[in-house]
């Protein structure tokens, strides 16, 4: 690159953004920091302190086409291989669900079940049904090292992403991966039955952005004609699982509320917590299974 044409790592980002926002792009200036900060590997700190300094053309070039990728509506997680969650990175794969902030507050609402186990038998045996990237069962399990987790997924593909990830996290001794649908493959009692499962309705894939309609797994997506279908089975098979205790926490969509909660007290079980995510959505319910 000549003294001309060499370009800093501030005209980068302005590159980037420029292009993205021209391209109409939903988030330009979040995305062009995604690309140019990991391109380069520098955090927030770093793109300012180096702002001045000349990028290589590898590097631009890369951003360029990321950029590409990101302007054909392909999410700037996906084009990046990976995505924050609580608190590790993901590892995506074409079989799993983009793990989102929202989801979190699942998490959350499992943490003080699985701090009561612990202090009553000293472990916690939970599932984590659709896991996908593993991003909930790991994220309980690195918060808990008393916790054991059973990740089942319909897709192999998935279970072996997830594996990786908990590899990466340190949890995967503590990890067991089942192919299988539902709670099918589950044996022996849980504790907890966690669950972020598909629920738009069939007929409403269409008329999702993009972002998620070709580039979200559609078996991650897609609930069934009225988007219940994942909780029907999930109500139907937790008692057993649980031995007749326990709890069950699933991710809702908005509007699913009531109708949910309809189905697990037809199987016997009480809505103990109902959550809100970051828009103020009720987004989470958590169940005990009643004797």
């Amino acid at each position: 690159m000549t003294e001309a044409t060499a370009t800093t790592v501030d005209a980068l980002l302005r590159e980037a953004r420029a292009r993205l926002r021209a391209g109409g792009a939903p988030s330009p200036d979040l995305d062009a920091r995604l690309f140019v900060s990991d391109a380069l590997g520098l955090d927030a700190a770093g793109l300012i302190l180096k702002g001045g300094e000349t990028v290589p053309d590898a590097i631009r070039a890369l951003v360029a086409a990321r950029v590409a990728r990101r302007l054909q509506s392909e999410p700037a997680h996906r084009i990046l291989g990976r995505r924050a969650f609580y608190a590790h990175e993901f590892k995506l794969s074409p079989a799993t669900l983009e793990p989102r902030p929202d989801t979190e507050i699942l998490v959350d609402l499992c943490r003080p079940v699985i701090e009561a186990a612990i202090a009553e038998t000293g472990v916690c045996r939970f599932v984590d049904v659709g896991t996908g990237s593993g991003a909930i069962a790991v994220s309980l399990l690195a918060l808990y090292p008393e916790a054991r987790a059973e990740a089942v997924d319909i897709s192999a593909e998935a279970l072996a992403t997830a594996m990786e990830n908990a590899a990466a996290a340190g949890v995967a001794a503590r990890m067991v991966p089942l192919l299988g649908d539902h709670l099918a493959p589950v044996r022996g009692a849980v504790d907890l039955v966690v669950s972020n499962p598909p629920y738009i309705p069939s007929a409403e894939i269409a008329t999702l952005a993009p972002e998620v309609r070709e580039h979200d797994p559609r078996a991650a997506l897609d609930g069934g004609p009225d988007g219940l279908r994942s909780y029907r089975a999930l109500a139907a098979g937790a008692r057993q699982v649980l031995g007749g205790r326990g709890h069950v926490a699933v991710e809702i969509g908005a509007g699913q509320g009531d109708d949910v909660v309809g189905l697990f007290a037809a199987r016997g079980f009480a809505a103990v917590e109902r959550a809100r995510d970051l828009a103020g959505i009720e987004r989470a319910l958590l169940f005990r299974c009643e004797t």
